[in-house]
């Protein structure tokens, strides 16, 4: 039978995750991994997770099973509204910080409209912008206005240690996006959901507090709890996160009500902030370990980048490389990396690729870089 004459249209434009596809086929536990940019389940506050269930159960019982509101429980929303200053109606609560993404996509996007992204820019946002039939356009240099931007609804940027580039944005490149959004009119879409894991130099204000009026944050909690509860929110103008909430009504209804209860006992009892501080730890040593292993392994004529915090750096070889021509062969030598020309809308970059240094065990990074080099060159 054929399927093909029942789907959509927008059907065409879905693209698959590499990374996903990656490990549908392979066991990472049995190579070396710096592809996926998975949190360590070494970081995950196993140790306490009964006795937060027991207090979530012991406080609020079924309800903590039952449906919720859109927005989100109030004790969570509450919570994030005290830590960050946000008003409660400027708040969001998402199922994970992807969704925040989509949905931005679902509520502002018509098909042919522009959105600026930095390049390279992170995969899963490229999809859904895709997915709604956007035209993905990079800015000029310095983050300036490109000459064939069309009609511009929003621009999207990770600025603390971006996925995949594991780089900054300066005070004075977040300060100039501020101002060319609004001379042309567009909104920006923060993506911070690596900026509580900063392991050297000093905070930067996040464009959000420069542009209150234009920016839409997303913050996710699967870097700092755990991936698998799939929690994130979003902070932005009131019109704009009403919008987002009568969408969500048709999307999943509520976010995951005994996960946001959860989240508000990890966060309210301390142990966010006592798990965070072991888990940036525990990332920076494992940066230093990819940073050092790859002075030591690596050729002249090979760069990367020294992410202040985050889980990723970003390797350019000679341009006569071809990282995505290799992937094959070095998944069967027994090591995994993300190309670099995923990450761009045009399909360059294919001297690059994307390491990881959040889920690999310490001790292998070493052997992990040698063999990579040794594939290389």
């Amino acid at each position: 039978m054929d399927y093909e004459r029942f789907f959509s249209e927008d059907v065409a434009a879905f693209l698959p995750s590499p990374t996903r596809e990656l490990f549908k086929k392979v066991d990472i536990s049995k190579i070396y991994s710096l592809a996926g940019g998975f949190p360590s389940p070494d970081t995950f506050p196993l140790e306490g997770m009964r006795e937060m269930v027991d207090a979530v159960l012991d406080k609020y019982g079924a309800k903590a099973m039952q449906y919720g509101g859109t927005q989100g429980v109030p004790e969570l929303v509450a919570l994030l509204s005290s830590g960050s200053g946000e008003a409660p109606e400027n708040l969001q609560m998402t199922t994970s910080s992807q969704q925040g993404i989509d949905v931005c996509a679902r509520v502002l996007l018509d098909p042919g409209d522009s959105v600026l992204v930095d390049t390279p820019s992170y995969l899963g946002a490229l999809q859904s912008f895709k997915d709604y039939r956007a035209r993905i356009v990079p800015f000029g240099e310095g983050f300036s206005f490109p000459e064939d931007a069309g009609r511009v609804k929003f621009a999207y940027v990770i600025p603390d240690f971006g996925n995949p580039s594991g780089k900054t944005m300066s005070l004075a490149e977040r300060q100039a996006l501020v101002e060319l959004a609004r001379e042309k009119d567009f909104l920006i879409i923060e993506d911070s959901p690596y900026r509580a894991l900063r392991y050297e130099g000093e905070q930067i204000p996040t464009i959000r507090s420069l542009a209150p009026e234009r920016t839409v944050q997303l913050c996710s909690f699967s870097k700092i709890f755990a991936p698998g509860f799939r929690l994130g929110w979003m902070a932005g103008p009131p019109e704009i996160i009403h919008q987002v909430y009568v969408c969500k009504q048709a999307l999943d209804l509520c976010p995951p009500v005994f996960d946001q209860y959860l989240a508000a006992e990890f966060m309210g009892s301390g142990a966010l902030d006592r798990n965070l501080a072991a888990s940036k730890e525990y990332y920076r040593r494992n940066r230093d370990l990819l940073l050092d292993a790859l002075g030591r392994h690596m050729p002249s004529g090979v760069s990367w980048t020294r992410p202040e915090g985050g889980f990723f750096s970003f390797l350019t070889l000679p341009g006569d490389c071809d990282t995505l021509a290799l992937y094959d062969t070095a998944i069967k030598k027994g090591i995994a990396y993300v190309p670099g020309s995923f990450f761009y809308p045009d399909g360059g970059g294919r001297n690059t690729m994307r390491l990881s240094f959040s889920y690999l065990a310490p001790g292998k990074f070493d052997p992990a870089v040698r063999l990579l080099a040794s594939l290389l060159f």
